[in-house]
């Protein structure tokens, strides 16, 4: 498709992230069952609605859009962030370890979103639509506290894979 004007960008975008989006939610409950850490089990659980929530949100811009196929797009940088992390669960690790390796590909995630979240609400902005800027920035504010948590959760899983 060739992008003729910054409204085709940003539904290329709202594509990407919702291709993103669907992908880390069959993610999140594998990531789940494999932590060690009650704190990350329950993080990524919890992670798990709030990202039901975004597909929601996103489900919303795109009724109003009109025959766009929000599935139309595979977010490749997701799939490749998910798949190395799926890797690190197959791996012969400490369970602390696991834990830390998980919540780096989680942190990943978080900043990939983060960035793409940004950049749609400032193209939904910029289309004079501050009714999905504003959806889009309720979940760039989860996105940012989710990788907030994820901080705090590592340095003291961290400081145990240390010890492992």
């Amino acid at each position: 498709m060739k992008l003729e004007s910054l409204r085709e960008l940003f539904i290329d975008e709202l594509q990407d992230l919702y291709s993103a989006e669907n992908m880390i939610l069959k993610a999140l409950p594998k990531m789940a069952e494999k932590a060690n850490s009650p704190q990350l089990k329950a993080g990524f659980e919890e992670h798990l609605e709030q990202t039901r929530g975004h597909v929601r949100r996103l489900d919303q811009i795109f009724d109003s859009l009109q025959d766009i196929d929000r599935e139309d797009k595979k977010c490749k940088g997701i799939e490749g962030i998910i798949k190395e992390n799926e890797e690190l669960i197959k791996e012969n690790a400490e369970p602390e370890v696991r834990d830390a390796g998980m919540i780096a590909g989680a942190q990943r995630v978080e900043h990939y979103e983060i960035a793409a979240y940004g950049t749609v609400r400032t193209y939904a902005d910029l289309l004079g639509r501050s009714d999905w800027a504003q959806l889009l920035q309720q979940t760039l504010d989860e996105e940012k506290q989710t990788d907030q948590k994820l901080n705090t959760l590592a340095e003291d899983i961290n400081l145990e894979a240390k010890a492992a």
